[in-house]
């Protein structure tokens, strides 16, 4: 099994089982799931699980937050079971109107990103290519590809039809039907020639709906009802021609007399807004989103903005709303995220922060976001005043993207313009939030004591020549917090652990014991805030405020219980040396699993600094085997 799979078997475990997942989809980051019942997930055990950065519920989703990582274990998901890949109505009753309204934009929306960003990409390369004379427009090759590239936009309607007819329930294929008659060429001939066109007597307004957002979503929602009913009165021998016809004689009318210009109507509304906001007050949007972009991705409502950005495309031609103010912010999140990686001595923190920096230059800020800012919080807000100052440089010089695509250093190409004066600025607005982010952070952040950093160099010094920990930990600080080992063994290197996610000390600051017995013990006074009903893995959270998570073994999920006996249950409060569990070591190593038991303060970047005790060490359940220092 591999560690994808293991990683999608106890998220599932943990959203309700299989049966309680509608629908599941993801973006760069998360996993998006659309669940029948919210109140079955186990949020705990899902942030106690290694792999799962966080849990978000928002914009009518419930969201696991992986990383990079995350196609991998969405495709895991997904073979699972019969899953649709949007975002379907969530059924919960304490659901408000603006929780289903983000959450139906953003299930429509979320499938078409890449599609959309990987063309608008092309279109930005084939204008450099342009641009340096390295292409002729009159060639035929450009020509096929920048018609490729045109498709995604031309075809709009028709993707969003099929991607609605997933969010509102309805057959995907009357859907793309219906929305291909709107861009059908002897249509788009009729509104050309300028002449009426009526439909039975009544006039159909004249629009051209290559690119349109609202229309087609609108459609579908209406087409969706008129499918029940359709089914509800067709007798089931005539159902497979009967349906499809009610549908198209019913909806296409009014679509083209009633649904269609009330779409338009609304894409003059954005228009005139767009032109107010250009003329009179360019530099707000992008300052608004330079600055809030942070907590636009917290709550998922960063995908709801994308329909008004289509709407730009397709009404002026090119966008303000997303591209400008998110690359300021984006960049802020790298600069802010190398600082810290830089000045931190804990070996955890460095490593996340240094990552996500690099993730947040090509504009995946999701890590840096929940891994570094968001956690020390002063670089939050270092970032949104450093992301609103060059997003005022955006809006002053009225930067402008000409194509979607991920808010980073390699979006650039998407700012070309004839005398490239958009791409300078757009190199300048880089440069001002990434360095401003940088310097704030350098200055006014501070991730580690400096008497702490000595003090844990000197345990580091001389641990290996103390044998009673307990009173050396006493001696050294009065701020420290003990973490007892819950199991008498040995403690081996991490480099030894069988896990990546454990080796590489990706959930947190981790020690393991390699046990010589069975029982294992609270390390401290804790409430049990996750058990995995396998029981191999135990979730606690200390008066003191440490969360650790005892996992026994390697690839023990895969044994289902056996093994294990334990009476505890999450919400149990326990105290320092109380009994959790008794595992049959020598069942589970004969069944071929190692009893390696990694020992992890999820929460370590909360802490000044976390530290372990010397490896290859004979340790009992009363020895301390780490330090976290408040």
């Amino acid at each position: 099994m591999s560690n994808y799979e293991k990683l999608a078997n106890e998220i599932i475990e943990n959203v309700g089982g299989l049966t309680n997942i509608d629908s599941v989809t993801n973006c760069m980051t998360r996993l998006r799931f659309g669940l029948k019942d919210n109140t079955k997930v186990n949020e705990d055990g899902l942030k106690a699980t290694p792999g799962v950065q966080g849990t978000v519920y928002k914009g009518g989703q419930f969201q696991v937050i992986i990383g990079t990582d995350v196609s991998n274990v969405s495709d895991e998901i997904r073979k699972k079971g019969n899953f649709s890949d949007s975002i379907t109505e969530d059924n919960s009753e304490n659901k408000g109107i603006i929780n289903k309204v983000l959450g139906t934009i953003t299930s429509i929306f979320q499938p078409i990103i890449p599609a959309i960003c990987g063309a608008g990409m092309l279109r930005a390369l084939l204008a450099l290519l342009v641009f340096f004379e390295w292409l002729n427009p009159e060639d035929q090759t450009y020509q096929l590809l920048n018609l490729l590239a045109d498709s995604a936009f031309y075809f709009l309607p028709v993707i969003l039809a099929i991607t609605s007819a997933y969010r509102f329930k309805a057959n995907p294929y009357y859907a793309a039907v219906l929305g291909a008659m709107l861009i059908h060429p002897t249509f788009t001939a009729m509104v050309g020639e300028g002449t009426a066109i009526n439909f039975a007597g009544l006039p159909v307004k004249a629009i051209s709906y290559g690119s349109a957002v609202i229309p087609p979503i609108l459609i579908v929602l209406v087409m969706s009802y008129v499918e029940k009913f359709a089914k509800k009165i067709s007798p089931n021998a005539v159902k497979i021609f009967l349906v499809p016809l009610i549908v198209f004689l019913i909806t296409a009318p009014l679509a083209w007399i009633i649904i269609g210009p009330m779409g338009g109507i609304l894409g003059d509304m954005l228009l005139v807004v767009f032109e107010f906001l250009n003329n009179q007050a360019r530099w707000v949007i992008p300052v608004l989103m330079g600055a809030f972009t942070p907590f636009f991705v917290m709550t998922g409502m960063h995908y709801s903005f994308m329909p008004v950005q289509l709407a730009q495309y397709a009404t002026l031609g090119y966008g303000t709303l997303l591209g400008p103010g998110m690359l300021a912010s984006n960049l802020s999140q790298a600069g802010s995220s190398l600082a810290i990686g830089l000045k931190t001595k804990n070996k955890v923190l460095k490593q996340t922060a240094l990552s996500s920096s690099a993730t947040a230059l090509f504009g995946i800020t999701e890590p840096a976001l929940y891994g570094v800012t968001l956690k020390l919080k002063t670089p939050l807000w270092i970032v949104v005043f450093s992301g609103g100052v060059a997003g005022l440089w955006a809006g002053l010089t009225n930067m402008r993207t000409y194509a979607s695509a991920t808010a980073g250093i390699l979006a650039l190409p998407v700012y070309v313009t004839e005398d490239m004066s958009n791409v300078l600025n757009a190199v300048i607005c880089i440069v001002i939030a990434f360095v401003l982010s940088f310097v704030l952070a350098v200055f006014f952040v501070k991730v580690d004591s400096s008497e702490t950093v000595e003090e844990s160099d000197e345990i580091d010094k001389n641990i290996d020549t103390t044998t009673d920990r307990t009173i050396f930990a006493a001696e050294i600080n009065q701020t420290n917090i003990e973490v007892k080992s819950p199991v008498s063994g040995n403690i081996i290197p991490n480099n030894e652990i069988q896990d990546d996610v454990f080796r590489n000390q990706i959930m947190g600051n981790t020690i393991a014991v390699d046990p010589i017995e069975g029982e294992f013990y609270a390390p401290f006074d804790a409430e049990v805030v996750s058990f995995f009903p396998t029981k191999h893995a135990i979730g606690l959270k200390s008066t003191t405020g440490i969360e650790l998570l005892i996992h026994i073994g390697i690839d023990t999920v895969e044994l289902d219980g056996d093994g294990f006996h334990s009476d505890i249950k999450v919400g149990d409060q326990v105290k320092k040396g109380d009994h959790l569990i008794s595992v049959d070591i020598n069942l589970v190593k004969e069944k071929g699993y190692s009893m390696i038991t990694p020992i992890v303060v999820t929460n370590t970047q909360e802490f000044t600094d976390v530290v372990s005790l010397p490896e290859k060490k004979n340790v009992s359940n009363s020895d301390t085997i780490m330090l976290a220092f408040s």
